[in-house]
This record gives structure tokens, C-alpha cells and sequence, in this order.
């Protein structure tokens, strides 16, 4: 039970904010309420505007729109939302779960959280519109009941049970009469705590695959859903993402770096919010991006780079990430998937990493990054433009990307990029990575541009180096490091290393 006095007269605030916001008309005659309900329920949108204008004080996005079309379209249904903060992510499934139940198309329902104190907590807005909707009850009835009537679980008059479970607690027996769970909502399973042990991840998943899911009854669809930010490279909800029926990754900000939501966050306040907390708390909890600290790169160099003019030719080298051990997951959009390209140099015995791109991409943008690249490198020495293309990658090369560098040279009027494929057969990513870019950053011969220490890109990549391990599932930058210091290496001439010191050849008699 939520026993907290100063969250229970927020609560108390909160139901009157509902009850004042909700105004009924009392001289509706009741065929103009019959058709008004149809419409309304015909309409989800307006339906959720019409009943929640508490909520709806912002339109919604695109994805809102489609992921309520989903899920109103198919009962038996498995969703994980891997929406950022700030992206109602809970309300919306409230909405649509709310509507389901008044709708009579589900009537047991199971919140779960990583608590019962969670869960519950969760659960309240549930019940404190039931109880102080106006609009509800005017058009629904009276939805609460006498006797059955808690903050962890009740039954409303209508018959539709709601239950608040927290991780480990047990669901078995949860029925409502005949009927066993048709809804089952998991909003923040995981916790930045649980996630450093993977042995409670790995009982935790049992949990659910065991104890929760079973509840179900194998004759009558199922509706799961889960709200979730990614907080680690292996959780909960990402392991549900591996059986879902649809992914959704959802951050703050979109592909193009605007706001994904911008009837709601403006670019000035996502700026502001993102300004007071560091790059890695940035890309948790509004990019779905866990940074955890690595060992094998714990301090990067940054420093200055010589001028381009002084090297002998530079690489820039892309990831384009299509192969398939680097795809995000099978139901998401490889499209949009994470891309990376990186100018390379050296000079003498170290390696300088001048500028590039590191970030979730179209294949669009990821053309332009690399004629970016070349405008950066300009006429200023030799460069060659390499891309990871190997067994697997090759297909994808020359019927997607090779027809894209073309087509933009055409639409922008310069001359087509000479981008050679890296075909070599490499070797597991994560031992390449960390056998030949250790040592360099070990001894300060991998240095990062200075210049470009604001740069998000570079910032990206800093951050995956620093959070590099062998389990990592983001690799992309590092792994397009490895692949130009490859290229360089197979390419320098033996001269620029090496100095050739002449002795005098005349021979020691005093030695044999």
C-alpha cells in the first residue's frame, strides 16, 4: 500500500485536477450521448482527447498515432516501446488500455513493475479516473465497486479487474471469474541496480517467462506491453524486444537531431534538460544508449592534430553496420540503424582521428556524411574512402548504397565519391579492436582532434571506446577505427618509420 502522506495528498490533487477537468454536458438527451459514444469509439484519438484532456494538453506525435493503431488493431499482440523519457510512454498505454477495458474488448488486467510499491503506483491513475472522471462515469457508469476496491487491485462495476504485481511477486491464480490476464503492461522492470548483476536479470526473465506469461489463457489473445528505456546492454526489456511481435526505439531526438516531439519539447528545453546532466546520462536516459564503463580504454587522448597538408594521405572509413551480426534486432528498422565514418591519419608512429560521424542514421544521411568527409579533407592531401563490405555486407553495397553515392552526385552536381569496399574476412570484432587499438591508445598514438571535442559525433565515439568490453553491442565507432589504422597500415610506405643509420663499414681488427 502507498502509505506516504505527502504522496497520498498529491494523489488527492491529482483526482481533483481529474474531476475538475472532466465537465459533462447534463442536458445531453441520451440519443445524442448514444451517437456521440459511437463516434468517440470509432475515433481513438478523440477519444483519448474527449476523456483525458488532463493529459492531452500536447498533440501527439506519429508514432503515438501508429503505435495505438497497432494495438487497438490486434488482440493478441506482444509490443515492446523503448520510448525516451518525455515521451508518455505510460500514458499513452493508460489510454489505450482504458479504452480496451470500457470498450469491453479485455477485463483482467496485470501492472508490473520492478515493485510492488511501483506497480502501484503505476496502477493509481488507473483507479483515480475510474473513481473521479466525470466524463467516465457519465458515459460508462459508475466503475467503482464496493468491496474490491484497493490501490494494488480492484474490480469495477463493469467486471474489469486491474492488479499491481511487482518483480517476483506471485501471479498465479489471477483470475476474474472465468476470465485469466488478457493485458499484461511491464513499465520499468529493470533498475540501474539490478542491471550490474546479471544473475537477477537472468531470475528475473525466468520470473517472467515462467510465472507471469503463463497466467494467460492459451485460447484467448493476449495484449503485452512494455515500457522501457534500454538502461543496459542486456535487461529485461531488451530481451522481451527479442520476442516481440514490433520494436519501437524512440529518442528524444530523431534521426535529423530535431525533436521527436516537438508539440511537446521544444528544441530549447530538450537543450537545457540534456545541459545539466553528462553525455552518458544523456544517452541513457534519452537515447537508449547505456554507456557502461569499460577496461580496456578507460582514458582517451585528446589532442592536436598536424595539418592535413603534412600527411601522406588519410582513410575515412564507414561501418555501414549491415551485417547481420551487428542488425539491432530482427524486428527493428535496419534502416535507421547506427552508421559510423571516421578520417584517419598518421604521422610518424601515431594515429589521428580528425573528424566523422558516429550516430543512428538513414542511408540518406550516411551518404552525406561521407561527402561531408571529403569536403572536410578538400584538397588538402591524398585520402581514400574505404567501406566495411564483406560477404554479407556485398548484396546490400551494390544494390542499395552504390546506386545512393551515385544518385546524390547527380542531384548535388559534384563529382561521384571513389569509395573502394573493404572485402578482407575479419577476424570477431571485439579481439581486432582491442589487440590493435589498445596498445596505440595505452601508449597516447591514438589521438582524438581537439578541435572537435564539441562535436556529438566525436563525443559518440569517445563514449564507446570508454564503455568497450567484449559483451558491447555498440561497437561501430571503434570497429571504423580499426578498419582505417588496417588500411593505413597496409598502405604506408617503409620509409616514413623507418630511419636508415649508416656506420662505417671498415672492420674492427681488434674483433674477430
Amino acid at each position: 500500500m502507498v502509505n506516504d502522506k505527502k504522496l497520498i495528498s498529491n494523489w488527492e490533487e491529482f483526482a481533483a485536477g481529474v474531476a475538475a477537468s472532466t465537465p459533462i454536458d447534463t442536458t445531453e438527451k441520451s440519443a445524442d450521448k448514444r451517437l456521440r459514444i459511437k463516434h468517440l469509439e470509432a475515433n481513438p484519438e478523440e477519444w483519448f482527447k474527449y476523456y483525458f484532456p488532463k493529459y492531452a494538453s500536447a498533440a501527439p506525435a506519429p508514432f503515438h498515432l501508429a503505435a495505438t493503431k497497432r494495438v487497438l488493431s490486434n488482440p493478441e499482440w506482444y509490443e515492446v516501446r523503448n520510448w525516451s523519457r518525455e515521451l508518455a510512454k505510460s500514458t499513452r498505454t493508460m489510454f489505450e488500455v482504458i479504452f480496451l477495458v470500457l470498450t469491453k474488448k479485455k477485463r483482467n488486467i496485470l501492472i508490473i513493475s520492478n515493485s510492488l510499491d511501483n506497480a502501484t503506483r503505476l496502477l493509481l491513475p488507473f483507479k483515480l479516473n475510474f473513481e473521479n472522471n466525470n466524463r467516465i462515469i457519465n458515459d460508462y457508469g459508475i466503475q467503482q465497486s464496493i468491496g474490491n476496491w484497493t490501490d494494488t487491485e480492484f474490480i469495477t462495476r463493469s467486471g474489469a479487474a486491474f492488479r499491481a504485481i511487482g518483480a517476483g511477486q506471485s501471479p498465479r491464480g489471477t483470475r476474474n471469474e472465468a476470465s485469466r490476464p488478457d493485458c499484461i503492461v511491464f513499465d520499468d522492470l529493470d533498475t540501474d541496480e539490478d542491471c550490474r548483476n546479471g544473475d537477477i536479470i537472468d531470475k528475473r526473465w525466468e520470473w517472467v517467462e515462467q510465472a507471469v506469461i503463463p497466467t494467460r489463457s492459451i485460447s484467448s489473445p493476449l495484449l503485452v506491453i512494455w515500457c522501457g528505456n534500454i538502461i543496459a546492454e542486456d535487461c529485461c526489456v531488451v530481451r522481451a524486444a527479442e520476442l516481440a511481435d514490433h520494436v519501437e526505439v524512440i529518442n528524444i531526438r530523431d534521426e535529423h537531431g530535431k525533436s521527436s516531439w516537438p508539440e511537446k519539447n521544444s528544441e530549447a528545453d530538450i537543450e537545457r534538460v540534456l545541459s545539466l546532466i553528462s553525455y552518458a546520462s544523456q544517452q541513457k536516459e534519452y537515447y537508449n544508449n547505456p554507456m557502461s564503463s569499460g577496461k580496456s580504454f578507460p582514458e582517451i587522448t585528446w589532442g592536436k592534430c598536424p595539418s592535413l597538408k603534412d600527411l601522406e594521405f588519410v582513410v575515412a572509413y564507414a561501418d555501414p553496420a549491415t551485417s547481420n551480426t551487428d542488425k539491432p534486432g530482427q524486428k527493428s528498422n535496419l534502416s535507421n540503424s547506427r552508421k559510423a565514418i571516421f578520417i584517419v591519419g598518421r604521422l610518424v608512429n601515431k594515429f589521428y582521428i580528425y573528424y566523422g560521424y558516429l550516430d543512428v542514421m538513414s542511408q540518406a544521411n550516411f551518404i552525406r556524411a561521407f561527402y561531408a568527409c571529403r569536403d572536410y579533407i578538400a584538397d588538402e592531401t591524398l585520402a581514400y574512402y574505404m567501406i566495411e563490405n564483406n560477404t554479407l555486407q556485398d548484396p546490400f553495397y551494390q544494390q542499395v548504397l552504390v546506386p545512393l553515392i551515385y544518385q546524390y552526385s547527380i542531384d548535388n552536381r559534384v563529382t561521384s565519391l571513389a569509395i573502394t569496399p573493404d572485402t578482407r574476412e575479419k577476424k570477431e570484432k571485439w579481439f581486432r579492436i582491442e589487440a590493435v587499438l589498445e596498445p596505440l591508445n595505452r601508449l597516447g598514438n591514438l589521438i582524438f582532434n581537439i578541435d572537435e571535442k564539441d562535436n556529438p559525433h566525436m563525443k559518440r565515439l569517445e563514449a564507446q571506446f570508454k564503455a568497450a568490453k567484449p559483451n558491447s553491442k555498440q561497437l561501430d565507432g571503434p570497429d571504423a577505427i580499426e578498419g582505417a589504422i588496417y588500411v593505413i597500415n597496409t598502405k604506408i610506405t617503409p620509409s616514413e618509420d623507418i630511419k636508415i643509420i649508416h656506420r662505417d663499414s671498415s672492420r674492427n681488427k681488434k674483433r674477430f
